[in-house]
Formats: C-alpha cells, sequence, structure tokens
C-alpha cells in the first residue's frame, strides 16, 4: 500500500507558502488514508456561514457540506502523495470523504453510547477497528464490509430486532467524514480510536461488536 512522503514541487507551488502549506496538509492526509490504510477518499463539500451554506453551490442542497463534490474523482487506495496531490491539488479546501462499501461498512450509534461501548469492548478485549466522532453527535464504529446486508438477521439472531435502538449500519452509497474534516459546517469530525497497525489488515466482523452495541444503546435509551 505503499505510503510515501516526498516527491518535487512546482515552481508555482513555492510562489505561495500559504498554499504550498496547506495543500501539503490536507495531500499528506489524504496519503496517510490511501496509503497507509487502504481506503478510497473523495473530495467532498464545504458548508460554512450562521446559513451553513453549501460549497456545491445548489440553493436546495438536502446535505450541505456533508456529500462528495460533483464530478469530483476517488482517489484510489493505494495511491502515493505524488498521486494524491495531482488529484487533490485540483480541489484545494475540499472536506475528505470516505465511501463505506469497500475497505469497511459502519455501525452508527449516538456519541455517547458509542463512548461507553468502546470502554466496555477495550476491557473486554474485543477487536477493535477505527472509531469516529462527529459534531452532530454520533460515533462511527468500522467494521468488515457486508454489515449493512447482514444488520437485521445479526439482530434478530442476537434477540435485539424488536429493540427499540439508535443504530444502524452504513454501507455502499453512504461517506464518512473522515478526520480533522468539517462536517456539515458544524465543526470537525474526531478520532475516538484512531487507526492502528494491529487492524490494517481489515477491520472486525460486525457480529463482534454488535452485542456489546445493542446492550449500550438500549441501557442508554433508557
Amino acid at each position: 500500500m505503499g505510503f510515501t512522503i516526498g516527491g518535487s514541487r512546482s515552481t508555482k507551488e513555492f510562489r505561495s507558502g500559504v498554499r504550498r502549506r496547506g495543500r501539503t496538509s490536507e495531500c499528506t492526509t489524504v496519503a496517510e488514508y490511501t496509503g497507509l490504510w487502504g481506503w478510497d477518499a473523495v473530495p467532498g463539500a464545504r458548508a460554512a456561514g450562521p446559513a451553513r451554506d453549501c460549497s456545491c453551490g445548489h440553493t436546495n442542497c438536502l446535505t450541505p457540506g456533508a456529500h462528495p463534490l460533483d464530478f469530483a474523482p476517488t482517489v484510489p487506495g493505494g495511491a502515493t502523495l505524488d498521486e494524491v496531490t495531482a488529484i487533490w491539488g485540483e480541489y484545494p479546501g475540499a472536506a475528505i470523504l470516505l465511501p463505506a462499501g469497500r475497505a469497511f461498512d459502519v455501525i452508527e450509534v449516538s456519541a455517547e453510547a458509542g463512548r461507553r461501548a468502546l470502554v466496555r469492548m477495550e476491557r473486554m478485549g474485543l477487536p477493535l477497528g477505527p472509531v469516529t466522532a462527529t459534531p452532530d453527535g454520533r460515533a462511527q464504529f468500522f467494521v468488515a464490509p457486508g454489515a449493512a446486508a447482514e444488520l437485521p438477521e445479526l439482530l434478530y439472531r442476537m434477540g435485539w430486532d424488536d429493540a427499540d435502538l439508535d443504530l444502524r449500519a452504513l454501507g455502499h452509497g453512504a461517506f464518512l467524514t473522515a478526520p480533522p474534516s468539517d462536517h456539515a459546517g458544524l465543526g470537525p469530525a474526531v478520532w475516538l480510536r484512531r487507526p492502528a497497525l494491529d487492524c490494517a489488515g481489515g477491520p472486525p466482523q460486525a457480529r463482534l461488536l454488535l452485542g456489546t452495541l445493542a446492550y449500550t444503546c438500549h441501557r442508554f435509551r433508557r
């Protein structure tokens, strides 16, 4: 998955130190996601101002600051810094979005329930992948692809299918705002548990975490 930092910089880049530093920081972050963790990345829209106007320019945007830019290419997993810069340099300031359903799916719960579940899982020694938190109060647990399609059956087998749980799975077609990008004009997404080399081969199967997540969500809602 070759993560490399380096490569030549053009004369144009050096003429503006502020822009060069900004681009380098953005591209380096994207290259970490693609090169070190093998995730695809997509340039996303941003929302700003009191009205949270979306940078896509559509006045009726349904998800301001939380969707891919129109016609923006996907930076594939494995891309190096030079390859990222060639693409991302055309979208300075774009939010970094990670498409679910490829290298991972996501189980999403409320941030408070997610934090409690994460502490419980760590004490139990369960295998864990990355976990993010969004500024609108959601925690997102990375799990193996296929979880979104399997979730109803998994909940049924565990006896949680008829419970009132604030829990859902995100798969193909969904996008996560990657830290430290701004999410929907509300603030940055953050890591509750950062990516680590011990899970670089792939996030855990959803069934290993779902019982604890469902139990914690149920207790939290009560």
